[in-house]
């Protein structure tokens, strides 16, 4: 019978030993003392044609299972039988022969209805990466498809283990049949940049058009330990996002800890009150130290420390026996929780960041396996699990400023007269009845006008600052790597490394920087630790190495830090300028103003009589109102250009307003404790906001925003006219340039007929004049 892949292949496949016999025959030759060991083997591969012509009858293994193991023992040595995991079989395909006893218990250990896959490995791929060898081995093409295969086998306790395997190719040939495809140069160049193209590589390598003889050494190593820390990574980049992170992350450390049934909380602290408290992230982790209300820790026993030592020491801290801990120290509200709960071990290890704890992580199990040897596996964690808690707390932080501000809005000083007059109705200031109900209040027939400055292309910038941190971190290793003098042991870093260099080489893609992360963390710097302690005089060398990076994260973050650094300024500089600008601009006639910091600013103002009754309104308010807001884009853009070049990372704003004369109302929510428009036909303004951000001129992909430039956006003659004479103002007051760009809008979902004046703002100007013009 032939040897079949379980997907289809280019290969058909000839299970020989000729090449080996060949090898061992040349040995002979040449090393008497060898051809005398080894000639009774070499007589009898003489006798049995199939070695060399291909072996079709699987029983042949079971039948010559003397002369296999004969045959083999200079590769397979019996006395490694025990410790190593390898077999012989064929590159990217899964089975395997001859395995040794170690790699058999391990096989058998996973169960009889367990599929050995490669993990990720699907049908296109099989195809290409077995079409690559041709490219490799027959065309010469220099081509880097060598990637952590990994074989995820569960253990006989569940436990999955992830080994990586690297095949041993010297005893196998290709071999061209007769429908197989010469490829032209260009043909190959095609290939290379159509690797998704299914359809492709099958024309140009035909199923079965090549045979692969002979057999592959496939070399197993357990990576577990490194490829349940590259998974824990991944799951927590999208931590909030992943429903099942739970499970999932009890999977990753069940594998790190060999331990079946160990489960992970998290508890944080409250140091103002000295408890251990929940708090949102329990929402997607347990808590095991807290059932319900905070407690103290102060005073807690678990065993012949109290858990404030944890706290005070920012050590780990593991109870290896729960249940003598609780005969110990029967008062220890925790120790009885855990030993009610069926825990019998645990670890415990606290989240520092700013030499301040947030929280503690928490390690449990219903056996007696976890202790303080086991808890040093954690220091490989705890860099990962701190940046993420870090980032959590600090956008937990951000929501909860983000619903204050949504939710529980500040009043603004323009109408906080009208929330005023509710309470004291409610009260009963003006009325008899007490305990009224709360209405909500509502501002009618008023104009609204909305402003932005957007920093342009954020998501791109952040991803090139991304990239040029990791290229000048991996020009940094190669250098140093050039440097040592283990050539040999450091070939397979280097092919790494150049396959690193190869990921940034194209666009960002979601896992690149966790890839390339994830090979400097866990396999170059735990490589130059191992090189400092061999050789002394390649310390200092190494030592220089880490000065360059950020001590934080051990990664270059120099172009990174620059980029967050300057976007934060930013945002500040322009809020500073529309909030000082707004409170003047209140004197003329009140307005209601709110502004949000997103990549850059945004702001909302609604004007009309309703805003202040005691006053007579006119609508050359809302004319000025219109025209202040035109200047203060036009000043937040000269002062950002002054501004911009002492940033240390420098990017394009720009300025749009959207221009909506039909009146409408808006209500403050007491549901929602927010300010919103009132009515669905006065939502169509909201609708319209959310859309223009990234609108185009009408037939092409040209944004209307563009740097440099105020743009206006409009849907009626009359504002168009009305805006033109804006315009001129500071056209006469230098602040803006001459030409006016008339445009339409392309169609919205929703939204036809917007047309848009777009004008540049002349960085020649000096000072922006907030005079209040009449009759205009």
């Amino acid at each position: 019978m032939e040897f079949q892949a379980l997907y289809d292949s280019p290969f058909i496949l000839k299970l020989s030993f000729e090449k080996l016999i060949q090898k061992m025959e040349s040995e002979a030759f040449q090393n008497a003392e060898y051809a005398l060991s080894h000639k009774r083997i070499l007589e009898k591969t003489k006798e049995i044609p199939e070695l060399t012509e291909g072996i079709k009858d699987l029983d042949f293994f079971v039948k010559n299972e003397t002369l296999m193991k004969d045959l083999l023992k200079d590769l397979f040595p019996p006395m490694l039988t025990k410790n190593e995991i390898k077999a012989i079989g064929f590159p990217f395909y899964n089975f395997f022969f001859n395995p040794t006893e170690r790699f058999q218990t391990i096989i058998e250990q996973a169960g009889e209805n367990f599929d050995l896959l490669i993990k990720d490995m699907d049908p296109h791929r099989f195809y290409v990466m077995c079409c690559c060898i041709i490219l490799k081995n027959f065309y010469n093409v220099q081509i880097n498809f060598s990637l952590p295969f990994i074989f995820d086998i569960p253990n006989e306790d569940g436990i999955v283990n992830h080994y990586r395997f690297l095949n041993n190719v010297d005893f196998m040939e290709l071999r061209a049949l007769e429908n197989f495809k010469m490829l032209t140069e260009d043909e190959i160049a095609e290939l290379i940049d159509n690797v998704e193209d299914q359809e492709l590589w099958k024309e140009k390598f035909p199923p079965g058009s090549w045979e692969m003889k002979g057999f592959a050494v496939i070399s197993f190593f357990d990576a577990t330990t490194e490829s349940a820390i590259s998974n824990l990574k991944s799951k927590l980049i999208n931590i909030e996002d992943d429903k099942n992170l739970k499970e999932e992350m009890n999977t990753i450390f069940r594998s790190i800890f060999q331990v079946a049934d160990l489960e992970v909380g998290y508890t944080a602290i409250d140091h103002e009150g000295n408890k251990f408290v929940r708090s949102p992230i329990n929402g997607i982790m347990d808590s095991f130290i807290l059932t319900s209300a905070p407690r103290n820790f102060k005073t807690e026993m678990i065993c012949e420390k109290s858990f404030n030592t944890l706290v005070e020491s920012k050590k780990y801290f593991s109870v290896s026996d729960v249940d003598r801990s609780f005969q110990d120290y029967p008062e220890s509200q925790m120790a009885k929780q855990l030993y009610e709960s069926g825990i019998k071990s645990a670890i415990f290890a606290p989240i520092i960041k700013d030499k301040k704890i947030l929280g503690i992580v928490e390690l449990v199990s219903k056996n007696k396996l976890l202790n303080s040897i086991n808890a040093n596996k954690m220091e490989i964690v705890m860099p990962y699990l701190v940046d993420t808690m870090d980032r959590l707390y600090t956008g937990i932080e951000t929501r909860i400023e983000a619903i204050i501000q949504r939710e529980y809005t500040s009043i603004h000083p323009s109408v906080y007269w009208k929330f005023r007059q509710e309470a004291e109705r409610h009260i009963g200031f003006y009325r008899e009845e007490f305990d009224l109900p709360y209405r909500n209040i509502s501002f009618q027939n008023l104009t609204p006008l909305f402003g932005q400055t957007d920093i342009r292309n954020s998501s791109i910038s952040r991803n090139l600052v991304i990239k040029q941190d990791l290229e000048i971190q991996l020009r940094l290793i190669t250098d140093l790597l050039s440097k040592f003098s283990y050539d040999n042991d450091l070939e397979s870093f280097k092919e790494k490394l150049a396959k690193s260099q190869k990921l940034l080489d194209k666009d960002l893609k979601a896992d690149t920087e966790n890839q390339v992360q994830t090979f400097i963390l866990s396999e170059i710097h735990p490589l130059f630790a191992s090189i400092k302690l061999q050789n002394i005089e390649y310390n200092q060398l190494v030592t220089d190495y880490y000065k360059k990076l950020d001590p934080r994260t051990n990664m270059v973050y120099d172009f990174r830090r620059k980029f967050d650094d300057s976007l934060s300024s930013i945002n500040k500089n322009l809020a500073d300028i529309l909030d000082k600008r707004q409170e003047e601009q209140q004197h003329r006639f009140p307005f209601y103003y709110e502004r949000f910091k997103t990549d850059g600013l945004e702001h909302n103002m609604y004007i009309g009589s309703s805003i202040a009754p005691d006053l007579t309104y006119d609508p050359v308010f809302l004319k000025n109102l219109r025209l202040w807001q035109l200047r203060v884009l036009c000043e937040s853009e000269l002062q950002y250009n002054q501004f911009r070049k002492n940033l240390e990372y420098s990017l394009d704003v720009s300025s749009l307003i959207l221009v909506y004369s039909t009146p409408i109302s808006i209500r403050f929510r007491m549901d929602e404790k927010r300010f919103d428009v009132d009515g669905s036909y006065n939502a169509r303004y909201e609708m319209i906001k959310k859309r223009i951000d990234k609108s185009t001129v009408k037939n092409s992909t040209e944004r209307i925003t563009q740097p440099g430039k105020i743009s206006i956006i409009f849907s009626q003659e009359r504002e168009r006219q009305d805006y033109l004479s804006l315009i001129k103002i500071l056209q006469n007051q230098n602040i803006l340039e001459s030409t006016v760009e008339e445009l339409e809008v392309e169609d919205l979902q929703g939204i036809n007929g917007l047309k848009a004046l777009r004008v540049t703002v002349n960085y020649e100007a000096k000072d922006v004049d907030y005079e209040f013009v009449e009759g205009i």
